[in-house]
């Protein structure tokens, strides 16, 4: 299929990326942190899989299977695109391209009077090998217009490209398939095939290993597979039905409607959660959550708070790579739900053996290091938006509307490609963090300061554009208030005079010679000037070498 498009050909062929500042182009602006994709790119819904390199037999890559917040306005895209890395350096993301649109019918007539394609939601993805050990790859791309929903398309590599493989003999612009919403797909070790599917409402079935999209005949689908919120249990299967099996146990991940109150929050269905089985159609037990979007965390007196985005949606799924358990998912940015970028998080994973076996999850944090387990590295350039923390100084209670932000918030910035219509946060880095009012707290978990703990002492820069407003930032470590632990280690002080442009801010930090191991980082707004924002943050370095 020829060469595949890696991030640093798309930086050398790209008028666009050439001319952007240093913030963006710098090798750690794309590296193992979170988001853990560039973050002009929305990919959420993530399905994750480990799959062999079609063009490196017997080397293995990690595939991210997602939708494609591209339309800005509203869900999803009306194309699917790829992300891998080889799992020996999950810092090497590689844009593998788009993979599949949905635009013609069986007999290349558009599919309908505009000519645009269809918006393509959540998919799935399933690897099949034959007796000859060819393996096809079946891809649900959970195309919602109507006929079409069960669709599926298949291809001989991971990366596609993929054509529709269940057009109706009858109808070209139609499918034959019983998946609907959400779908996921999974061959046992049997050979056997079983789908699952549900908004609000969970499904589940074996399928026809022939057609891999209808019903197995003889068979019925089993409904609240996973009861659903109105059923009055722990397990309130709302959407993003994703399957594993793990030794010989079935594991249903899930987003979870939360009950309102629990965990000392509003409702909500920004949470995956998972039950398990020791059969693929059940009956499930529920497990717990797996990570939770909003970041849950507690406020300066102890209360529960959010301390990310306050509500949202969420789809993703686990995969082991390495040795080392992950959740993968995806957080809100902006101030809706059409800017969603992808997150990852480590985990443990525990399979009790035997038919009263439990099944473990531990619940993955709301993090800004994602691969990086190990802590960030303060020598480091970051851009702003890989921030895992950001409240204003009322915390979320049940009379917030959904993306309600009293303070701190990560900014959307696209690139299309298009020299003309590159906006000028992009060009200095991008997602920004704005909206940084009195009282407003940004953070970072976690950074590792093993080497420049030793030296007591540091230059940092700043990338800020000052808002014409008299205003500080303090950075502490641990805590983002002293009384509680947090040791101031600097400060950056801005007035109104400063010009309202990108500027680098060159500071002393001090304070963390006897500081070792990961700590949390967070900047903490102050001003007389009551609902204005200081500053906007690009990026920043901790330690200069």
């Amino acid at each position: 299929m020829g060469k595949r498009k890696t991030l640093s050909n798309i930086f050398k062929k790209s008028s666009v990326l050439s001319m952007m500042g240093f913030a963006l182009l710098h090798p750690t602006t794309i590296s193992a942190q979170n988001p853990f994709l560039p973050l002009w790119e929305y990919v959420p819904d993530a399905e994750p899989y480990v799959f062999e390199d079609p063009d490196n037999p017997g080397k293995y890559r990690v595939y991210i299977y997602g939708s494609h917040d591209s339309l800005k306005d509203q869900y999803c895209g009306r194309e699917q695109v790829l992300w891998s890395a080889p799992i020996d350096n999950l810092n090497d993301w590689r844009y593998d391209g788009i993979i599949f649109e949905s635009y013609l019918d069986a007999k290349g007539n558009y599919l309908d009077k505009s000519g645009l394609e269809d918006i393509l939601y959540a998919p799935d993805i399933v690897e099949k090998t034959d007796a000859s050990g060819k393996k096809t790859y079946y891809l649900y791309p959970n195309n919602q217009s109507a006929g079409r929903e069960g669709m599926v398309a298949k291809s001989d590599r991971p990366d596609g490209p993929f054509a529709v493989c269940n057009w109706n003999p009858e109808n070209p612009a139609e499918c034959v398939g019983d998946l609907r919403f959400d779908p996921a797909v999974f061959i046992d070790d049997d050979g056997k095939v079983y789908g699952y599917w549900g908004f609000k409402e969970s499904w589940g079935a074996e399928l026809d290993s022939a057609t891999m999209a209808t019903i197995k005949p003889g068979t019925q689908p089993v409904k609240n597979l996973i009861p659903n919120l109105n059923q009055n249990t722990d397990y309130n299967f709302f959407e993003a039905s994703s399957i594993r099996k793990i030794k010989d146990k079935y594991i249903l991940i899930y987003s979870r409607w939360t009950k309102n109150g629990e965990f000392g929050l509003p409702a909500s269905n920004y949470t995956l959660a998972y039950a398990y089985s020791n059969n693929p159609l059940g009956p499930f037990t529920y497990g717990g959550t797996i990570i939770d979007g909003r970041g849950r965390g507690k406020s300066h007196s102890g209360k529960t708070i959010v301390t990310a985005t306050p509500s949202g949606n969420t789809h993703g799924s686990i995969v082991e790579i390495n040795n080392q358990w992950y959740v993968f998912y995806h957080r809100q940015t902006g101030t809706n739900e059409y800017a969603r970028q992808a997150m990852v998080a480590p985990i443990n994973v525990e399979v009790q053996e035997g038919p009263d076996g439990k099944v473990l999850i531990s619940e993955g944090e709301y993090n800004s290091e994602g691969f990086s387990v190990e802590g960030l590295d303060p020598c480091k350039r970051y851009s702003a938006g890989i921030a895992c923390y950001y409240t204003g100084p009322v915390p979320a209670s049940n009379s917030w509307p959904k993306f309600y932000h009293s303070g701190s918030y990560i900014k959307p910035t696209y690139f299309d490609g298009n020299k003309k219509s590159a906006p000028s946060d992009l060009q200095l880095g991008s997602c920004p963090v704005v909206n940084n009012t009195n009282g407003s707290i940004v953070g970072y978990k976690y950074f590792n300061f093993d080497n420049i703990g030793k030296k007591g002492k540091s230059q940092a820069i700043f990338g800020i554009k000052p808002l014409g407003v008299d205003g500080t930032i303090e950075i502490l470590l641990g805590s983002p208030w002293k009384d509680k632990g947090g040791i101031l280690i600097g400060r950056i002080d801005l007035t109104k005079e400063l010009p309202k442009e990108y500027t680098e801010i060159p500071i002393h930090l001090f304070g963390f010679k006897n500081i070792r191991g990961k700590q949390p980082v967070y900047f903490v707004f102050s001003t007389n000037s009551e609902n204005r924002s200081i500053c906007e943050i690009y990026d920043f370095i901790l330690s200069t070498k």
